[in-house]
């Protein structure tokens, strides 16, 4: 070994040793800090127990640590070594429990680790719905559903849910997604019936219809999700499954084409839900629902209170209300936090001009 390659690793462990303590040295912070709000819940005799996952707090260290980056390493790297770091120390105060659309192995579970590490206790739940009784009932601190695809649009199921119930969106994970053929072998002539969640299907429309003409639209089989399909593929020597990478990994099949979806910047948007209010992160989101009674011009004056206070608007989107044939209500995402002066003033116009206003959630942009 040269002199040089033994000073520069010499020089390598040095600083390992430097990382080794100062990492001890936050979770000693975190667990001093849990220390705090425990005696602090105890004298106020709160019931709602001690919360340990602050989404604005978090949302700050993560863009402080972004700018400061000196590099080499990327930005995404960065972030995902510091919410790896951020979750360990979590996990000294309280461990949290996170319910996702399992099993094991679905982009939800995916979603959830990129946003809350791996110290977690994952409860993978058999559908969306599962997840918001989890989080409702207590059996989870949050959940992750996927609320809308770059491809194929809205996830209606999650929308309906977040119209009925009582809890609020506390973050959003933005989660490239990657598609991949997999099978017990790798002969595609072989294949004779395919697996997959529907929206992965659709992501997936063109590739399939091109590489695998010999199949006819009744050979492809929706699953309740990605990873289930890949268990039932796992099963038959002729099935294969639309699924991730890592669902490959879980069930031993064989990968036979990568990142087969149609749009190389496919991508699905997820939503943390919980029961607590987000406080402000300087770069947050609003999240609503609102209806108008049906009279001519309705949607400009309800829209109009958004242009007068400046505050812009990322997404507006229909859905049936479910209370009368062809009822509406309207999914809208505001830039700012309902704390924020022109969102304050522009919601409180609101609820004097809408016939029902519902306040999702004020949570770090993504």
């Amino acid at each position: 070994m040269s002199e040089q390659l033994k000073q520069l690793r010499d020089q390598i462990d040095a600083i390992d040793d430097q990382l080794l303590q100062l990492v001890s040295k936050r979770a000693g912070l975190a667990q001093q800090i849990g220390d705090i709000k425990k005696k602090e819940n105890e004298a106020n005799e709160a019931k709602a127990g001690v919360i340990v996952y602050r989404p604005e707090r978090e949302a700050q260290i993560l863009a402080r640590m972004q700018q400061n980056n000196p590099g080499p390493i990327s930005n995404e790297h960065i972030q995902q070594l510091f919410i790896e770091i951020m979750s360990l120390c979590r996990a000294l105060e309280k461990p949290m429990n996170i319910a996702y659309l399992g099993p094991n192995g679905t982009f939800s579970e995916e979603a959830a680790l990129k946003r809350f590490g791996s110290a977690i206790a994952a409860v993978a739940c058999d559908s969306i719905d599962d997840v918001f009784r989890a989080v409702e009932s207590d059996d989870a601190n949050y959940g992750v559903v996927p609320v809308e695809n770059s491809s194929e649009g809205a996830v209606g199921r999650t929308m309906d849910l977040l119209l009925q119930t009582p809890l609020s969106i506390c973050g959003e994970i933005q989660l490239p997604v990657h598609q991949f053929l997999m099978a017990q072998q790798s002969n595609l002539a072989r294949i004779t019936k395919i697996y997959s969640h529907p929206q992965s299907l659709a992501q997936c429309h063109h590739w399939l219809t091109v590489n695998l003409p010999h199949l006819p639209s009744s050979a492809l089989f929706h699953a309740a999700s990605n990873a289930e399909a890949a268990r039932l593929a796992a099963a038959d020597q002729q099935a294969a499954a639309v699924a991730s990478k890592r669902a490959a990994e879980l069930f031993g099949l064989t990968i036979c084409a990568e990142n087969i979806e149609d749009d190389p910047k496919n991508t699905t948007r997820f939503l943390v839900i919980g029961k607590q209010q987000v406080g402000v992160s300087g770069k947050d989101k609003t999240s609503l629902i609102m209806s108008t009674n049906n009279r001519s011009g309705a949607i400009y004056r309800l829209l109009e209170p958004l242009a007068q206070h400046g505050v812009s608007m990322s997404r507006l989107e229909s859905r049936p209300s479910r209370t009368g044939l062809w009822q509406y209500v309207f999914f809208v995402d505001l830039e700012g936090h309902q704390h924020d002066q022109p969102v304050a003033a522009a919601l409180a116009e609101l609820r004097e001009k809408a016939a029902f206003l519902k306040i999702l959630g004020s949570y770090p942009a993504s």
